[in-house]
């Protein structure tokens, strides 16, 4: 997987790259530390110019590197499909569509051409369509999101330690292609995307603001502070990551104990057959996973251009005029396409682990700065109230808070499941399903939910003591989230390095999510028995950031995200099917192992013997 080596046009590319990102860093730190230095000659135009060629050169850099592993193969592994293709300009397109399923790539071009039209022309019927829509599956779907969230993680708690843990996928001699570490990462950034920065400092205060219900505490109040936290946890803790897994593990038994392509589709393998795997039914789920990953990598690229720009704005004191938002998106569409047509083994390896150390980073400078008592008391106080009502929580339904927040966020999941559960898979040759699910279930969960802990407690402390107003400037600015890191950090020792480094993260989060998620639509839309190539990748990296476009123009961010959302419904009832025929083929085909209970109690008992 990936590319060995780097093409003409990419050692080029780094011989641009490095003075650029020298000039322009020069000129990025000099703003953020010694803001004096600079003056207020610059524009917030000029700020985001400069800002986006800083972190955009870095990453690329990273990405156009040359590979010192010769990682290809013969095409003879499932894997291969991640492996991307290189041909001419004009191989390229003469070829284009003859390697291309025409259904995959004109329906989802022609579904988002109309509704962009729609948005434009009849802005007000759109929008009032998609509420309606979004209203009915949030409210009238809630108990079938509930009931195959509460699946979903007893599924995964089985496969931990149940008696099919022990399976390795690809056969017994199977290894892994990548080290541990390296797939951890790839797993987490690939499917958190930039949410973790974006609702890290917001969601707990929103739960403060206005608490859940079923807690029946004052807002604002002492009280409401542990609850607020809990449901952060919950919404983004294991119930959460159970959505991708349980698509992953199935596509990823099919294809390496069954000989299944690499495909969302690839689910369907027991009821089927793998001869069957290209009838209208696997077409379309494989197209609502192209249309959900697409809607929502743009959805997520408009909102964090908010967020980026409020950051510059709040750092410098200087508003970016219309066009900032789409200097964003174009900026951030580059860095993914070049991150992306480099390869799994080159840019997506790298920048996710540069992600991870940022991630680190953060982490360790807001702990030594930070409110640490209170985030400790308050972190394990949420942390006893999420273990004691995660029952309750996860079985609510029918009220309109839950309905707005955590079945929005079931939904919000699973519709992203399909690209991160494809992407999961496909890294986990070689890994027993015991690791795939430590590692996409629990290792991801903890991160997730630490950051939550860390980032949320500390915002609830700024907000709770007075040391900033932050709902109030969220209100000032509309009920934006994207506003809630900024005065949080403002309020700590080291803000500007904190703002500095959470920039970075937005920028990082998004490519780490963004680059993933063409290759693997990229994947999808290329012909079964072929990979995709350069041309395949930059085409689909380019629509992702025309939608994203699309959406910044006609303001369109809530209604697009309420489409893509939609998906979520038909990839939950593919859950549950998949989750039939895994454990169904697992009855057929791995009966006789050893649960991890049987093997302490074996272990034991032989203990005992000895002695």
């Amino acid at each position: 997987m990936g590319l060995h080596g780097a093409s003409r046009a990419e050692r080029y590319l780094q011989k641009l790259l490095v003075p650029a990102f020298v000039l322009s860093g020069a000129v990025v730190v000099s703003g953020f530390f010694f803001p004096e230095a600079v003056g207020t000659v610059v524009t917030g135009r000029d700020w985001l110019v400069v800002s986006l060629v800083f972190f955009g050169s870095g990453l690329s850099y990273l990405a156009v590197l040359p590979s010192l592993a010769d990682d290809l193969d013969d095409g003879s592994s499932p894997g291969y499909l991640l492996r991307v293709r290189r041909f001419g300009l004009r191989e390229t397109t003469v070829g284009f569509l003859a390697r291309h399923d025409p259904v995959i790539v004109g329906v989802p071009l022609a579904v988002f051409g109309t509704f962009f039209l729609a948005q434009v022309v009849v802005p007000d019927g759109t929008l009032a369509t998609v509420g309606e829509l979004r209203w009915f599956v949030l409210s009238e779907l809630g108990p079938l999101f509930v009931g195959v969230t509460v699946l979903s993680v007893l599924a995964c708690l089985y496969l931990l330690v149940g008696p099919w843990g022990d399976v390795r996928l690809g056969g017994p001699g199977a290894e892994p292609t990548y080290t541990y570490p390296v797939y951890f990462t790839m797993v987490f950034t690939a499917g958190i995307a930039a949410g973790i920065v974006f609702w890290g400092p917001a969601e707990a205060l929103f739960h403060y603001g206005e608490p859940p219900p079923s807690f029946a505490v004052e807002p604002r109040s002492e009280a409401a502070i542990a609850p607020a936290l809990a449901y952060a946890l919950f919404h983004w803790g294991f119930a959460a990551w159970s959505a991708y897994v349980v698509v992953g593990v199935p596509i990823a038994y099919f294809v390496y104990e069954r000989g299944a392509p690499l495909r969302v589709s690839t689910i369907l393998t027991p009821f089927l057959g793998v001869e069957d795997l290209d009838s209208n039914w696997c077409r379309l789920v494989d197209l609502l996973a192209v249309f959900a990953t697409i809607g929502g990598i743009a959805t997520s690229v408009a909102l964090v251009a908010e967020q980026f720009l409020v950051g510059i704005d709040h750092q410098w004191g200087v508003s970016v005029d219309a066009f900032g938002p789409l200097l964003f998106v174009a900026g951030l569409t580059a860095i993914f396409v070049v991150s992306a047509q480099s390869g799994v083994h080159r840019g997506i390896r790298r920048i996710a682990a540069l992600n991870v150390v940022l991630f680190a980073l953060f982490a360790a400078i807001l702990v030594a700065v930070g409110p640490r008592s209170f985030v400790v008391e308050r972190g394990a106080e949420a942390v006893g109230t999420y273990a004691v009502g995660v029952v309750p929580m996860s079985l609510a339904v029918g009220d309109a808070w839950v309905a707005e927040w955590t079945i929005w966020n079931w939904a919000w999941w699973f519709s992203w499941a399909p690209f991160a559960g494809l992407f999961l898979a496909a890294l986990s040759r070689g890994r027993r399903i015991r690791t795939v699910v430590l590692t996409g279930f629990v290792a991801t969960s903890a991160a997730t939910m630490a950051w939550f802990v860390l980032m949320g407690a500390t915002a609830l402390q700024v907000e709770h003591t007075g040391r900033a107003d932050v709902l109030g400037a969220v209100e000032a600015a509309g009920g934006s989230e994207a506003v809630a890191g900024f005065p949080v950090l403002e309020a700590l020792a080291l803000g500007d390095l904190l703002v500095f480094l959470f920039l970075a993260l937005i920028v990082v989060f998004m490519t780490t999510s963004a680059d993933t998620s063409t290759l693997v639509v990229s994947v999808l839309a290329t012909r079964r028995e072929l990979a995709p190539t350069t041309g395949s990748i930059v085409f689909w990296g380019v629509v992702q950031g025309a939608v994203a476009l699309s959406v910044v123009l006609t303001g369109s961010v809530e209604a697009l995200q309420a489409a893509a959302v939609l998906t979520g419904g038909p990839f939950a009832l593919v859950a549950v099917i998949g989750l039939v025929g895994l454990f169904g083929s697992f009855y057929r085909h791995e009966r006789g192992r050893p649960s991890l209970v049987g093997k302490l109690r074996s272990a034991v008992a032989d203990r005992d013997a000895e002695e």
